[in-house]
């Protein structure tokens, strides 16, 4: 994405804090838990408030996924799921919404379809931006070069663990919108959130060149308004997966806007 290109995903966080909103951001496996589900599920999310809809594409190695999204990830895989049929699905669903979609995925399966296919085939279905996993800043200089002047944006993620030099070279590098991640360890629903995350995302932003948002194991209306407060976005994932398994499509959608009225009257 060069200098002259416009970030979208950038441009529209900086409209929603001017009017005093915080984006919410869920995530969804493609082909969880069925892939004739799929397409109703990303519906719902965007019809219960979703901002940016994040779509991970299954991996049979997802190391930086909690059990909840292991599990749905291998479900989707033995559903015949393939990046070439999430890409497909985000075709679908810009063909008939606006939500932006960033598409969560490891490098492997990027590797597989082919760097430069990818990044066409994406963009070409209605992409915003990829956030892969699975590739710090600095490990494939080439790579990292190539998402970065497509026009799709690079999302990067940044930890707790992060030295303050490196999490400030993330921040600098970021395109879209810079995921933070609320703890150490790997995704999952938990019951309180991490003390001093707060003072974290406000040091963050101060150094980043794009918003910021924050997720890993935010599961209740409460959690959601309190990074609401710091925060230009809120994530989440693995509390959504744990609804659909309760309750379905339904349960995750009713789930979404509890967080979404605790977000708007944060």
């Amino acid at each position: 994405m060069n200098e002259q290109s416009l970030d979208t995903l950038a441009a529209r966080f900086r409209t929603w804090r001017e009017a005093g909103r915080r984006a919410l951001i869920p995530y969804a496996t493609a082909g969880y838990p069925t892939r004739e589900d799929t397409p109703a599920l990303l519906d719902a999310l965007v019809d219960a408030g979703a901002d940016i809809l994040e779509v991970g594409v299954p991996f049979s190695d997802p190391v930086a996924d909690g059990p909840t999204i292991q599990r749905s990830s291998q479900r989707a895989l033995e559903n015949g799921v393939t990046l070439e049929w999430t890409i497909g699905q985000v075709r679908r669903l810009r063909a008939v919404h606006d939500t932006p979609v960033v598409l969560f995925t490891y490098l492997n399966p990027i590797l597989r379809y082919g760097v430069g296919r990818f990044l066409a085939d994406a963009a070409a279905a209605g992409a915003d931006g990829v956030l892969v996993t699975d590739l710090p800043v600095g490990v494939d200089t080439g790579l990292e070069h190539a998402i970065e002047a497509s026009s799709l944006a690079h999302v990067r993620l940044v930890a707790p663990t992060t030295p303050p030099a490196r999490a400030e070279r993330i921040a600098r590098q970021a395109q879209g919108f810079l995921y933070y991640i609320s703890r150490a360890g790997v995704t999952g629903a938990r019951a309180e959130l991490r003390e001093g995350l707060a003072r974290e995302v406000e040091a963050l932003r101060a150094v980043s060149r794009v918003p910021v948002a924050v997720g890993f194991g935010i599961s209740t209306p409460d959690q959601a308004a309190e990074v609401a407060r710091v925060a230009d976005g809120v994530v989440v994932g693995s509390a959504l997966i744990d609804a659909i398994e309760r309750a379905g499509i339904d349960g995750a959608a009713d789930l979404l806007r509890s967080l979404r009225r605790a977000i708007d009257s944060r």
